[in-house]
């Protein structure tokens, strides 16, 4: 393995991405560290405590690398870009236009990155304004962090953050550009990753040592289940027939259709979170007290049974959502019979559509009940352990077991074409 990152580094254009893929992320991490215009620095320390921020801002402090908690300029991270990403692909299912750019090729998907382009822009105004507001009302962070922040500041601030999401959206194209890997899901592993060794410091501070052992011991065993859950997969087989044009013959071989037991990835999770984070904000900005203490007691409390319920209930019921909408039967089976394919035992068209809905929505029912219970683990040793902080569970182990997966195959598949052996010869 150690040879093979001598041998990555020893091609002129590989060693050029993965360098290039550094000094973004370097970047990446300097602007997490610098503030917006406005926030006192002496009360955001001592509001933050150096560990945790306020119940609202730790649930999505971890997307940005602790730039949330920092009120950095990258502080809202990546999430607005992939938030509106998300949006499109929910919309190009609902809307017909969308639906015709996606089947134009290259041209349609610019398009389509366009109009994703202006919704993270969108959103990140939308974002900033509702983080500045709470942070200069002293409910982010328990404190006021700006204070006396008059309007002129105030719109500076949303400027910034707003910017330094752009910017963020930049360097994330920019990587798998000129980079190597996924652009988005690098930054979100890199932001996970900074967090690690300050969340285990946290778990000695408040368990000891034998909580740390014990912590990256099942961490260790999570990560191997991870890694069998996500390489797990469905392989129907397709035989094509064989067709006869002039004196060549076509077609005739076999394939298969691989479906993962985990089809949709880590959305679900994503998705749950930003339903369970919506009613405390909500409840903070209405200002109705009963409303703040049933979303404190029941939505807002990591402890709480009922929110690990609720949480687990909504990753699986994204997890069937996300798999339909992504995988269309009936369009496989339309083009297998256009392509002359079909799956042995199965009659072309109407029954193939069956079958594979009936494969994929019992494949699923695994795959969702794995991600519920990997993303309410953390919540669990919460309640039970009273471990404030778990660095290898839910969505962060997740996240970081499918871009190490990913851009691992990358790598591994550009030694290939250099005859070199792979990571993981």
């Amino acid at each position: 393995m150690l040879r093979a990152f001598v041998n990555a580094f020893k091609i002129p254009d590989l060693r050029r991405k993965l360098l290039f893929t550094l000094g973004i992320i370097a970047i990446y991490r300097i602007g997490g560290w610098i503030p917006v215009p406005g926030v006192d620095l002496g009360i955001l320390r001592e509001a933050t405590g150096g560990q945790q921020a306020g119940a609202i801002v730790g649930i999505i402090n971890v997307f940005s690398g602790g730039a949330l908690q920092q009120m950095a300029i990258f502080a809202l991270g990546i999430m607005p870009s992939i938030t509106a990403s998300i949006i499109m692909q929910l919309l190009a299912v609902v809307i017909p236009k969308l639906e015709e750019l996606k089947r134009e090729g290259e041209q349609g998907r610019r398009k389509i990155t366009q109009y994703t382009r202006y919704g993270t822009v969108g959103l990140a105004l939308l974002q900033s304004t509702g983080l500045v507001t709470l942070a200069r009302n002293g409910v982010a962070f328990d404190a006021i962090v700006m204070p006396g922040a008059g309007t002129g500041t105030v719109i500076i601030a949303v400027l910034t953050l707003t910017a330094g999401t752009t910017l963020v959206m930049w360097l994330g194209e920019l990587i798998p550009a000129r980079g190597i890997g996924n652009g988005m899901s690098i930054l979100i592993y890199i932001s996970i990753v900074s967090q690690f060794p300050s969340q285990l410091f946290i778990v000695r501070t408040q368990n000891g040592w034998e909580w740390v052992v014990g912590v990256l011991l099942m961490g260790m065993v999570l990560t191997v289940a991870v890694v069998f859950m996500e390489m797990g997969q469905r392989r129907i087989p397709v035989q094509y027939a064989r067709r006869q044009v002039g004196r060549r013959s076509y077609g005739g071989q076999s394939t298969y259709i691989p479906l993962k037991v985990n089809q949709s990835g880590v959305i679900p999770v994503i998705f749950a979170s930003s339903l369970m984070y919506l009613p405390g904000l909500a409840a903070q900005l209405t200002g109705n007290q009963a409303f703040i203490n049933w979303t404190t007691e029941y939505l807002s409390d990591a402890t709480s049974w009922v929110f690990i319920l609720v949480f687990a209930i909504l990753t699986i019921f994204f997890a069937y959502f996300y798999s339909a909408i992504t995988f269309n039967p009936v369009e496989v089976a339309d083009n297998m019979q256009r392509y002359g394919g079909f799956i042995p035992g199965i009659r072309p068209g109407r029954q193939t559509a069956e079958y594979l809905d009936k494969v994929l929505t019992r494949i699923t029912l695994p795959g969702s009940l794995y991600l519920a219970t990997v993303a309410v683990l953390p919540f669990i040793l919460l309640a039970v352990g009273n471990i404030g902080a778990f660095p290898l569970g839910g969505v962060s182990l997740l996240i970081m077991v499918g871009v190490a997966l990913q851009t691992n195959q990358q790598i591994e598949s550009q030694l290939m074409q250099r005859n070199y052996e792979g990571f993981l010869r």
